[in-house]
């Protein structure tokens, strides 16, 4: 890279903030924005290919495990914005008190606080991809996983992966696109078409026999595919989960599992969820008619201009076997689904049921059993969680009609 990025990255210092978190909901319950996955990286990790450490602005209550970084120099950025070499050339231009703006909406600004007031607003000429609302996580992330192959600079060392050449001795690879293994991942008699798009598999991932795999694809670290699983592209597979049956253009942020048979399609599920055997999600209605979702801004169901759109799933959630989730389906957080039928297609946080009604999930026994998931993957409940679900519990109290 040029002398001008080198100098820049030992000046400036990135901040993302949040904005309009209330429209990623109930994702954004229990992170910052820039902690989405989607692509290989998070939005984070995608900023520090760029400018190495990298800080968050966001809620009080998310501020201690997401901590914020200010310095006398400093660069926010809007955590919605995804990156791209264009953008970060212009970033790199702006000088103290020079502001970017899209369609007359700043997005970035150079200054010592987290203030745009009398700020001199420069029109981006730039074009990089931006999350808009849930829906873009997975309608983007095909693309994402191709720019993050480039921003990790795997393009260039596919070339010379030699891991690769051993790996196909007992699988199949098809088609042109690269595909990166990280060292550890272990996988036999799978097929790998990269014929769509690039895979990137995971250090210490695995991926066992039988499964069939179509780019572009994602499987972080440590991270388990069962035997004859079915992904389809663009499906990205967070650290830590286990995941089987059938998955297309789907988004697990990480350490959840969906280990046995069933369908999810155009979906995303946060972290520390469950889909038990046999959870299928409609993605697509009998009619063919556009898809709606629960907007927890307009506390209404609105429009995704999508024909496809499945599930959306916030942490620590949890399905039965057998369970069925309707076309454009939110589930909150610490939900517990389970029984015979469609639940409803908005399922409030700290909710226990099914069609058959809901009732109260109270937190202690929410407590109780995210303890038990966490300590399977060797992870602490601690205070620090506690306290961000608690919050999240009274804030949610209005959706669940209490």
């Amino acid at each position: 890279m040029c002398g001008l990025f080198y100098l820049t990255l030992l000046i400036m210092n990135i901040i993302l903030f949040d904005k309009n978190r209330v429209n990623f909901y109930p994702l954004s319950f229990t992170r910052p924005i820039s902690h989405f996955r989607i692509g290989i990286l998070t939005i984070k990790e995608k900023w520090e290919q760029y400018y190495g450490s990298v800080s968050v602005k966001t809620e009080d209550y998310l501020s201690e495990k997401f901590p914020l970084n200010i310095k006398k120099d400093n660069i926010w950025i809007d955590a919605s914005i995804l990156p791209s070499e264009a953008l970060v050339t212009e970033l790199n231009s702006l000088r103290s008190g020079e502001a970017l703006a899209k369609d007359g909406e700043i997005f970035a600004f150079r200054n010592t606080k987290f203030e745009t007031n009398k700020l001199n607003i420069i029109g981006s000429n730039s074009f990089s991809n931006c999350l808009n609302n849930l829906c873009d996580i997975f309608t983007l992330n095909g693309q994402e996983i191709s720019h993050d192959f480039d921003r990790m600079s795997l393009l260039k060392r596919t070339e010379s992966n030699k891991k690769l050449d051993n790996i196909t001795l007992s699988n199949v690879k098809i088609g042109d696109y690269p595909i990166w293994i990280e060292d550890g991942a272990k996988l036999q008699h799978c097929i790998l078409n990269a014929t769509e798009g690039p895979i990137y598999i995971g250090k210490d991932a695995e991926i066992m026999e039988g499964s069939l795999i179509r780019g572009p694809f994602a499987m972080l670290n440590n991270s388990v595919l069962k035997m004859g699983a079915k992904i389809y592209g663009a499906t990205t597979i967070g650290p830590y989960c286990k995941v089987g049956g059938e998955v297309n253009n789907s988004v697990f942020f990480g350490y959840s599992s969906k280990s046995h048979d069933g369908f999810l399609g155009n979906s995303v599920v946060g972290e520390w969820c469950n889909l038990g055997a046999d959870t299928n999600s409609s993605n697509l209605k009998n009619n063919y008619a556009e898809v709606k979702l629960w907007s927890y801004k307009k506390r209404s169901f609105i429009g995704t201009s999508l024909q496809f759109c499945g599930l959306i799933m916030g942490d620590h959630s949890k399905s039965a076997i057998n369970t069925m989730f309707n076309t454009g389906t939110i589930v909150g957080v610490s939900a517990n689904i389970f029984g015979s039928g469609f639940s409803r297609t908005f399922i409030p946080s700290f909710s226990w049921g099914g069609a058959s009604g809901f009732s109260l999930y109270k937190l202690s026994k929410s407590f109780e059993v995210a303890e038990r998931v966490l300590a399977r993957r060797s992870v602490k409940f601690c205070r620090l969680e506690k306290d961000i679900l608690t919050h999240v519990y009274d804030m949610t109290k209005c959706y669940r009609n209490e």
